[in-house]
């Protein structure tokens, strides 16, 4: 293995490249302003939308520009390139970082016909093509990963990867050279802003923390809730996260309103106050049918509470050290069963939560990760392989 250089920005101008501003506030704003203070002059590019201002007050210049998640269409596509070939022609990085799957397959094309010196490739999980059954998606399924082997090709890239599913993908579908695939867990947790609570009084709550997607398992969650109540067990579930409609697996306001005067779930719509929410939980639950590695799971980890989720990538690496339930994925039943068993067991939900602090505290913080990603991107300046 080469000797990992110093994390020193030297000046060199940092692009970080994403699909919404908000994704980037709540997973890459701590990461870009720390490659500021190694000495990284950092710009930041990604659609117009809720986010930039709090990116612009925290002191780096933004650059919007077209980009839809969903669309499919020929034109769009185009203006989305050439935009996207604007960007790069004002900031002239000297690294690019792309964050999510579009953005690493248009920026990786865009970068490779400017020469851009150095380029990381983050995939943090592979989206709504590679999750959902429709043809739509099996259509997308067969041509996103061409683009992806072209952009994580490159001899100057390095590609991110947040477990080791994803890294064979990359490996094997991609054709990645694997000294060139860096695994790092997730986007790191602030363990002093995440901490273990006593549970709180009364039934059981199991927060359900997501984006309202049917990818996410929310017709699970939703599943195992009947399932539950036609026990008699008094266990109050709960939805917690915004819409998505630009996501074609983006579940309605009226459905959701719909369930929660049905009395089968409560939705507490998009908070920005993650760890009293997840202090109000005896059990985190997120039934998805593919992740990276779910924040939300890693911040519950770090809160010291049981998890129940899917045994499908990144949501299984987020349980590694007994701290929580997997069961299959888009089985409410088995879903139903597991909750059923943690609501139970207030001896077993205490051993795991403590188990999951202890999982936090050692691969999970943000600090590790923030410290492990620079290093990533002297290893992708210099030319170094791992």
């Amino acid at each position: 293995m080469s000797p990992t250089p110093p994390a020193s920005g030297d000046g060199c101008r940092l692009l970080f490249v994403g699909n919404m501003a908000s994704f980037f506030v709540s997973h890459r704003l701590r990461l870009a302003l720390k490659a500021q203070e190694a000495g990284y002059d950092v710009h930041v590019a990604t659609p117009p939308g809720p986010g930039l201002e709090e990116i612009e007050a925290a002191g780096l210049p933004c650059h919007t520009f077209s980009l839809s998640r969903s669309s499919t269409e020929p034109w769009a596509e185009a203006r989305t390139l050439a935009a996207l070939a604007g960007v790069y022609r004002r900031v002239r990085p000297g690294l690019a970082h792309h964050v999510a799957v579009k953005p690493v397959a248009y920026g990786g094309l865009v970068a490779r016909a400017l020469r851009v010196p150095a380029v990381v490739h983050a995939l943090a999980g592979l989206g709504y093509s590679f999750t959902s059954r429709s043809i739509r998606a099996r259509l997308l399924r067969a041509s996103i990963p061409s683009l992806l082997r072209l952009a994580c090709g490159a001899p100057n890239a390095r590609v991110l990867v947040q477990n080791p599913d994803d890294r064979a993908f990359c490996q094997h579908r991609l054709r990645t050279p694997a000294n060139q695939i860096s695994l790092i867990k997730g986007s790191g947790v602030d363990l002093e802003r995440f901490r273990p609570t006593p549970e709180p009084a009364g039934p059981v709550r199991v927060v359900m923390a997501a984006r309202m997607l049917w990818d996410k398992g929310v017709h699970e969650f939703l599943e195992a809730a009947r399932l539950l109540s036609e026990r008699g067990l008094n266990i109050k579930m709960t939805l917690v996260g915004g819409t998505d409609l630009e996501n074609p697996s983006g579940v309605s306001v009226e459905r959701l309103r719909a369930w929660q005067s049905q009395g089968l779930v409560e939705w507490w719509d998009h908070r920005d106050d993650m760890p009293a929410v997840l202090e109000s939980a005896h059990v985190v639950c997120l039934p998805s049918y593919r992740e990276g590695l779910p924040k939300v799971l890693v911040e519950a980890a770090a809160a010291g509470r049981p998890i129940v989720t899917t045994d499908v990538p990144g949501c299984r690496d987020v349980v590694s050290r007994g701290n929580g339930l997997l069961v299959p994925a888009r089985s409410g039943p088995a879903l139903a069963n597991a909750i059923a068993q943690l609501a139970s067991d207030s001896g077993l939900r205490a051993s795991m939560g403590a188990r999951g602090r202890t999982l936090a505290e050692e691969e999970l913080g943000l600090e590790t990760v923030i410290e492990q990603t620079l290093r990533v991107y002297e290893l992708a300046r210099h030319g170094t392989r791992a």
